[in-house]
């Protein structure tokens, strides 16, 4: 048996190595998650958290929000969708967050004008290597609904 576990390692490290190819360890880049959206009807909900971090600086000054390891930058746009073009819809949203270990945070938003539309946009406090859950409950043109997304930092 010991004679058959030598190879064994032997040829383990060599596909190990090759895994590398050759290259010298690097660090993680952040690649910040796809906005997301849904549909209610004709009202289309859009949302994101990414952390402040990964905001360029003039986007942090427009946004009013300081760049920060610990801050994640929550954002929801709501539209009304006319044929192939999109508005400014109108209703009112809450959001939450929730970590791993079921700590419930409320997200306060505040408008912002942004490349011709109005947004919400809020901060949360997050810590590294956590996941978050994200509670959008919409209310708009009578009715009530809610989206949850999930992101990790």
């Amino acid at each position: 048996m010991k004679h058959l576990l030598a190879p064994t390692a032997l040829v383990l490290s060599v596909l190990l190595t090759a895994c590398s190819g050759g290259q010298a360890p690097r660090t993680a880049e952040f690649v910040p998650p796809a906005p997301a959206e849904t549909d209610f009807g004709t009202l289309r909900v859009r949302y994101n958290a990414l952390p402040t971090l990964a905001l360029s600086e003039p986007v942090a000054k427009q946004y009013g929000v300081q760049r920060d390891a610990g801050t994640a930058l929550v954002l929801v746009a709501l539209r009304e969708v006319k044929g192939a073009e999109e508005i400014d819809a109108d209703g009112e949203v809450s959001v939450t967050a929730h970590d791993l270990s079921g700590t419930r945070q409320a997200i306060e938003l505040r408008k912002v004008e942004a490349g011709g539309y109005t947004d919400l946009i809020g901060t949360a406090r997050v810590s590294p290597r956590n996941s978050y859950r994200f509670e959008v409950v919409v209310t708009a043109g009578g009715r009530t609904e809610t989206v949850t997304f999930q992101r990790n930092f």
